[in-house]
């Protein structure tokens, strides 16, 4: 069974499936850590924003500007879709090929960009990790070191979290304490192993 853990921005998706695959022993993907490699100097995703944009993100040396590359993304709608058609498929490959080594077990896969990338299809339970805006908004601000301004413009280019929620098997609430969400992880971990 394939597990696919999404939820906005600065939700905790990324504490809530570590959690959950440390308690319940389970493999997990993560789809950044994928795009991170894919982005590294040379690999196919390079490659593929190298040839698109010059050196526009690029700094001498051919290493990527993440800071600059991120901001760009955050403000131009036309940019980020031309990334995502880009580097979607690449991820995608990448993500297949990891699950083929997990055929037989259950597996969670971490996808920050589930729905938005049109993967529902890819996974068999969708577990969406949800937190108030005030709470998503501290959070980036304490963990990237952006101003408010920039985290509201981070948290306002994804899905509704409405629209995610109702598309979801489940739901993980991580606005509050994190010894709640534990709780809600052990549900789920018993409720699909």
């Amino acid at each position: 069974m394939i597990i696919g853990i999404t939820g906005g921005i600065g939700s905790g998706k990324s504490r809530v499936a570590n959690y959950w695959s440390r308690v319940f022993d389970l493999s997990l993907i993560n789809l950044d850590t994928i795009c991170r490699q894919l982005l590294t100097k040379g690999q196919p995703g390079w490659l593929a924003l190298k040839k698109q944009f010059g050196s526009r993100f690029f700094q001498l040396g051919n290493h990527l500007d993440r800071p600059a590359f991120r901001q760009a993304l955050f403000c131009e709608e036309s940019l980020r879709n031309t990334v995502d058609n880009l580097l979607h498929p690449l991820a995608k490959s990448c993500m297949k090929k990891e699950l083929q080594r997990y055929a037989d077990t259950v597996v969670l896969v971490e996808i920050p960009l589930l729905f938005e990338a049109g993967w529902q299809q890819e996974v068999d339970k969708i577990v969406v990790v949800f937190a108030d805006r005030e709470t998503r908004c501290a959070r980036l601000m304490v963990r990237d070191g952006v101003t408010r301004k920039e985290a509201y413009q981070a948290l306002r280019i994804q899905l509704f979290f409405e629209e995610k929620i109702m598309a979801a098997d489940n739901v993980v609430d991580n606005s509050g304490f994190w010894s709640d969400t534990c709780l809600q992880i052990l549900h789920l971990g018993r409720l699909y192993i």
